[in-house]
């Protein structure tokens, strides 16, 4: 299945908008590359989130570790270059729990989610236009956390991380 016809109207950095016609309908699609959304428990028990500015959202949100596939990179290569690089935490049993779209309404992106367990801690090193605060949460106390969040990626991860991990 697929439009009739594709034009790129806006071809930036990170993404481009198409306008797409399906039959009578014309649709503005924009297409990021695929990302990746990490679950990892380290060896003391605590789930690391991230808090970061979302100018979108006008203000800081507390995430899973999160981030773009590079062109090359698998998508667990990226998760852990990722979880890495926003927190420090490095190692321990991966497993791939399956993906979805993120928005799929106007967007393709497609998210890999990750869970990783016994990760050790380490020092963070994120990009120069990146910042992120690392905040830990007791597995334990993650379910009562779900009703703060507002970000779509992390209540879909911990839900499904708390469903079938966690238990």
């Amino acid at each position: 299945m697929g439009p009739e016809s594709s034009e790129t109207v806006y071809e930036g950095k990170l993404i481009r908008v198409v306008v797409e016609r399906w039959d009578d309908r014309l649709r503005e699609v924009v297409e990021p590359p695929n990302s990746v959304a990490i679950v990892a428990v380290d060896e003391e028990g605590f789930v690391t989130l991230v808090r970061q500015l979302r100018e979108a959202a006008r203000r800081e949100l507390l995430e899973l570790p999160a981030g773009g596939v590079e062109p090359g990179e698998s998508a667990l290569e990226s998760a852990k270059r990722e979880l890495a690089e926003e927190t420090g935490l490095t190692g321990g049993s991966w497993r791939h729990w399956g993906g979805f779209f993120t928005t799929p309404g106007f967007c393709r992106e497609w998210m890999d989610l990750f869970f990783a367990e016994d990760v050790r801690r380490g020092e963070a090193s994120p990009t120069a236009d990146e910042a992120f605060e690392p905040v830990r949460v007791p597995v334990a106390e993650l379910a009562d956390l779900l009703p703060q969040l507002e970000d779509a990626k992390t209540l879909a991860g911990l839900s499904l991380f708390l469903q079938h991990v966690a238990r």
